[in-house]
């Protein structure tokens, strides 16, 4: 049993009750791209978190990668985000919103005003995708020009502002498995040869860019970033070198002052160990645990100091008190994998907690 991880903790200014995260779980609840009246219960189910992460919520209509998920670029959506945030803070929650442009990763079905999916550079993931109209081919993404790049890098911190108004606590970057920002970091899908491709100078330039102009909106202790190296999901690559790539990105990172770096572990302790020796800030560590979701057993973690916080994702799903869970040993339910993905209420709020 792990003291530590159910004592306070400070994050960029911000009292956290305990040190257990929610990880950002992508569960298509959000028919138009809108959060519903559910999606505000089932976060403020979970609010004994520490600090919630939600799922991935696309800064603009060109980055939805998902059916029926969430975004933050119109005044309706901030409307019903502030439900959610409301339900959580009643609790006396933290919650941050992970803004996740998808980039290669979607199809034009998903997509309004004939869009279709983005990339650093043509390169088709393999695989098919699940769309209302049924699965599909991935498509070979267009290429964005540079006038796009800023663009999106604006998209991005105008979704924070968003995120704010609508009373987040601050917001998250995606930049791991496989979406737009690992994109650019991989040199499997960043075959550019200007200043945001090449060299790694290059290739990390558009994260960097992305976290400076985020904190530039709304307060670099605000904002969180989440990578995952060596993560293979969505057909991602990385250099197998990922001290060459994630050290130097790491480091640029952590000029700008950010809150935390939320440490996907893909590629071993020993990357985990040398990225939180440099990183001089709050680290919350997703755990490589096989097939098995995190849990009890990995509580050790924060005790040992491998991590300060630690992320939990699948148990959230049949424990939304799973710290109290955590703390008293009591068993923990498991999910129905079925209702992970899409629905109605069903394996989405009606999981109930210890008397």
């Amino acid at each position: 049993m792990s003291i530590k991880a159910f004592q306070p903790y400070e994050l960029a200014g911000k009292k956290l009750k305990n040190r257990i995260v929610m990880a950002p779980m992508t569960r298509s609840r959000a028919p138009g791209a809108t959060p519903t009246p559910s999606m505000a219960t089932y976060y403020a189910q979970r609010a004994g978190a520490g600090l919630i992460i939600t799922e991935g919520t696309h800064p603009s209509a060109q980055g939805q990668g998902y059916t029926d998920v969430p975004g933050l670029h119109s005044t309706a959506q901030v409307d019903a985000w502030r439900t959610v945030t409301d339900a959580v803070h009643a609790e006396d929650g933290a919650i941050f919103a992970q803004l996740m442009h998808s980039g290669r990763i979607g199809h034009p079905d998903l997509l309004p005003d004939g869009l279709v999916p983005v990339g650093p550079s043509p390169v088709q993931a393999k695989g098919r995708f699940f769309t209302h109209t049924g699965l599909q081919d991935f498509v070979t993404p267009r290429e964005l020009t540079e006038d796009e790049i800023l663009s999106t890098i604006e998209d991005y911190a105008s979704a924070a502002r968003n995120a704010i108004t609508a009373g987040f606590d601050g917001v998250e970057l995606h930049g791991a498995n496989g979406y737009l920002i690992h994109q650019f970091l991989s040199t499997h899908t960043n075959q550019r040869d200007d200043r945001w491709g090449g060299d790694v100078d290059g290739r990390i330039r558009f994260a960097v860019e992305v976290a400076r102009a985020t904190s530039q909106a709304i307060g670099a202790d605000k904002v969180g970033i989440r990578l995952s190296p060596g993560a293979t999901v969505n057909d991602i690559n990385d250099d197998p070198d990922h001290d060459a790539t994630y050290l130097p990105l790491v480091r640029e990172l952590a000029s700008l002052d950010l809150a935390y770096l939320h440490f996907a572990e893909r590629a071993g302790r020993d990357l985990t160990r040398r990225i939180r020796a440099a990183w001089p800030s709050t680290l919350i560590l997703n755990p490589d645990t096989g097939t098995t979701p995190t849990g009890p057993a990995d509580l050790g973690l924060i005790e040992d100091g491998i991590t300060d916080l630690l992320a939990f994702g699948a148990n959230f799903i049949a424990n939304p008190d799973l710290p109290y869970r955590l703390a008293t040993g009591a068993p923990l339910a498991e999910g129905d994998r079925a209702t992970f993905f899409g629905g109605d209420d069903r394996g989405y709020i009606d999981y109930a907690p210890l008397d």
